[in-house]
């Protein structure tokens, strides 16, 4: 599954499209909140990078810089919360979550982990690396790119092949993200994504499970990925 699960077929491009939009809203937000200016700020930055890649309009761009940085009427205070825990068959699971009501989110991951098991605070963290995740792919005109090289030239701890087809993911020390994601153009590679994440240390083979016991992950970490409160969600299952 590599380090971050992605569900498999998402119903409809414009349903997908909108749940993106709105993580990326309230990345943003939270970003901003060390300041409105993305070159002081290397999070909002790299905030903002995503939602231009992803089309995202100006205007709705703007409005969640000033809601994070505090400006106007309609200023919003998301809390970044970690949900760890196992899913069905012992399979690790740490969720990332950002929320403006945590006694409204807390009872609800409750009830979405009851096929699994939900955990204290370093439950499971501590089977998971705490990491940096560039994925890029090679730049127009720089199709021969050498990923292990740019790697090296870089900065990156590793690298690994990324979620898009021809894509690599590299991984870094989580303070060397900015670092790394600046550097790897010079190498020959657009950035496409950049943010910190999880990687499992021991991860379960999926050819150890039956075909209904995956079936039984896969049905509950959707439920999971569907909650509009999470961010993000990192598996501990080899994809």
């Amino acid at each position: 599954m590599g380090a971050q699960w992605k569900a498999k077929g998402k119903a409809q491009v414009a349903d997908a499209k909108g749940k993106l939009f709105g993580k990326l809203v309230k990345e943003i937000i939270v970003a901003a909140r060390g300041g409105a200016d993305p070159a002081g700020n290397s999070r909002l930055r790299l905030a903002v990078e995503q939602a231009r890649k992803a089309s995202m309009p100006k205007d709705t761009l703007e409005r969640a810089i000033k809601k994070g940085s505090g400006v106007g009427a309609d200023a919003v205070d998301y809390q970044r919360v970690i949900y760890e825990g196992f899913g069905p068959h012992q399979v690790p699971v740490m969720v990332e979550c950002l929320t403006d009501n945590v006694n409204r989110t807390a009872p609800e991951m409750r009830v979405l982990f009851r096929k699994g098991q939900l955990g204290t605070s370093g439950s499971v963290s501590w089977d998971f690396n705490h990491v940096g995740l560039i994925e890029a792919e090679p730049t127009p005109g720089h199709a021969g790119a050498d990923a292990e090289v740019a790697a090296i030239e870089a900065g990156a701890q590793d690298f690994e092949p990324g979620e898009q087809e021809g894509a690599t993911l590299f991984v870094t020390d989580p303070a060397d993200l900015d670092v790394v994601s600046r550097a790897l153009p010079a190498q020959g590679f657009t950035v496409l994504s950049a943010k910190l994440g999880y990687q499992p240390k021991n991860p379960v083979d999926p050819a150890n499970l039956s075909a209904e016991a995956l079936e039984e992950v896969e049905t509950f970490l959707a439920a999971i990925d569907a909650h509009d409160d999470v961010q993000e969600m990192f598996v501990g299952l080899k994809g």
